[in-house]
């Protein structure tokens, strides 16, 4: 007879059963304040004893919106710990794709910092939450957090969580303009966690964090995994270069997480060639491959890549490439991790061999649950047998190496940044003088690609670049605007009437 006993993988447990491993350790260190695993725990539960006084059970939403900051990483855990479910918001959303969110997933509580108060206030009446909470600084009609902190007593006990209970919901723009909510379980945490921790090893002495919070790649490539280790999290509001560099001579930083972009911006700063490199092991990139003059820049500092594939939906892993195999497999996203499964399938979702292209699907505990509020859209992602369908184009080489060639679903990756075209378009197509319009993603030197508009003009009338990102302004964020603009006479279509942006882009690049 068996005696096994569940054990409960949540995140909340998980954090407060580190501070008693490690409760002397450094945790987290955030512009010059570090806290130890013990003073994080307190905080934490601190932060649950507030949202339970205010009503929160188990299932509720609670939101933040802000700039990386501890208080993100708290709540996270807090509503871990009650059951709760997090929600954090892109803080590069206008107003409007705000609001959208935090309705959709029914927002009860929404932490704020000082950055997004303003943005916030002009929004509240159009928003369903009962309780706003400002994470600094006390601003006028809204209950300030560390008052709070002062006077409430840490919650005795957290709540066990299942594997299939929702931790977080992250939203990830929708080819139809409006994001859809990913519901991350405990589970699917946990198994990323445990697909990383058997793939690189490069998380040891302190883990640098400068990507947003708010991206799975922030969260968790090397965030997450680094505090249920008891390795120190060094904690920056927003990327600085300068000052990156700076804290992993300082720290003595492992590795860090980041988009290519960030990396060539860090070897283009004046500081790189003489910042102390020596303590990383490697450093973690996604988003798009890594340029070999990239990769040759940093290992002439000794520095090696380690490059990953993955999406909201997977949390984030689906396939990793070795530091060690940065040179030697240039331009792959590597091999799944342990416990995950990928393949690539034809329009009949039958696997197609070495060399074929086709859509990447994967499988494994670290798929999501579903989207939020939306079966259909979850039942169009993810079929019978469990694969999700990823939407992205690649194939697999001889040695089960994966490249990815495209997108399905046209997607633009700038900065790290996922960008949908027909988001875009459909802001744009409100233009008065524009009659057609197509949005694509051009080689870019600095960004991976350029957002660019390509336009059909009504009949004598003339636009350009600075006029159409001062209209579509006000209703995208600036990330999303085009840097580009190309007005033409009439855009490739194919027989059933289909835009071909294969051409536009063979045509403008």
């Amino acid at each position: 007879m068996s005696h096994t006993q569940s054990v409960d993988i949540g995140l909340g447990q998980t954090i407060l059963k580190r501070a008693i491993l490690t409760p002397e350790s450094p945790a987290i260190t955030f512009e010059g304040q570090t806290w130890t695993f013990q003073q994080f725990a307190t905080r934490i539960l601190k932060i649950a004893a507030i949202l339970r006084e205010g009503g929160v059970c188990c299932g509720d939403r609670v939101g933040f919106m802000g700039l990386n900051h501890p208080v993100f990483l708290e709540v996270l855990y807090a509503c871990g710990c009650l059951g709760a479910i997090f929600v954090p918001l892109n803080f590069r959303l206008t107003g409007t794709e705000a609001r959208f969110i935090a309705n959709d997933a029914g927002i009860q509580v929404l932490f704020t910092d000082d950055a997004l108060l303003p943005l916030i206030e002009s929004e509240r009446e159009n928003l369903h939450c009962r309780r706003y909470l400002a994470v600094e600084s006390p601003a006028a009609g809204w209950e300030s957090l560390e008052p709070l902190m002062t006077t409430t007593e840490p919650l005795a006990s957290a709540v066990a969580a299942s594997a299939d209970d929702v931790a977080f919901i992250m939203y990830t723009s929708g080819t139809t303009g409006l994001p859809k909510g990913a519901m991350l379980s405990h589970g699917n945490i946990f198994w990323n966690s445990v697909n990383v921790a058997f793939s690189e090893n490069n998380m040891q002495d302190a883990t640098l964090t400068c990507a947003p919070l708010f991206h799975i790649g922030g969260l968790n490539v090397t965030t997450l995994p680094s505090l249920a280790r008891g390795v120190q999290v060094i904690l920056h509001r927003n990327f600085d270069p300068g000052q990156v560099l700076a804290d992993i001579e300082k720290y003595r930083v492992s590795t860090m997480f980041g988009a290519p972009t960030m990396y060539l911006m860090m070897s283009q700063h004046e500081a790189f060639g003489k910042t102390d490199l020596s303590s990383v092991i490697s450093v973690t990139v996604g988003g798009a491959p890594v340029p070999e003059p990239l990769i040759e820049a940093y290992g002439a500092r000794g520095v090696t890549f380690c490059q990953g594939y993955g999406l909201t939906e997977t949390a984030p892993y689906a396939s990793i490439l070795s530091s060690d195999l940065a040179m030697t497999k240039i331009g792959s996203a590597g091999k799944t991790p342990l416990f995950t499964e990928l393949r690539v399938v034809n329009s009949e979702n039958q696997p197609v061999p070495a060399g074929e292209r086709g859509e990447v699907c994967i499988k494994g505990p670290n798929v999501m649950k579903g989207y939020w509020n939306r079966p259909d859209a979850t039942a169009e992602a993810i079929d019978a047998m469990g694969w999700f369908h990823s939407g992205d184009i690649g194939y697999l080489d001889d040695e089960g190496f994966l490249y990815l060639c495209d997108r399905l679903k046209d997607m633009v990756i700038s900065g790290g940044e996922n960008i949908y075209p027909a988001e875009v378009e459909s802001v744009l197509y409100g233009h008065d003088d524009i009659v057609e319009v197509a949005v694509i993603g051009l080689p870019d030197s600095r960004w991976g690609e350029a957002v660019t508009a390509v336009a059909v003009l009504r009949p004598d009338a003339t636009l350009n670049l600075d006029a159409l990102r001062d209209y579509a302004g006000e209703k995208l964020a600036r990330y999303k605007l085009p840097t580009h603009l190309h007005c033409i006479d009439a855009l490739p279509r194919n027989p059933a009437g289909k835009v071909q942006k294969f051409l536009l882009k063979e045509k403008f690049i």
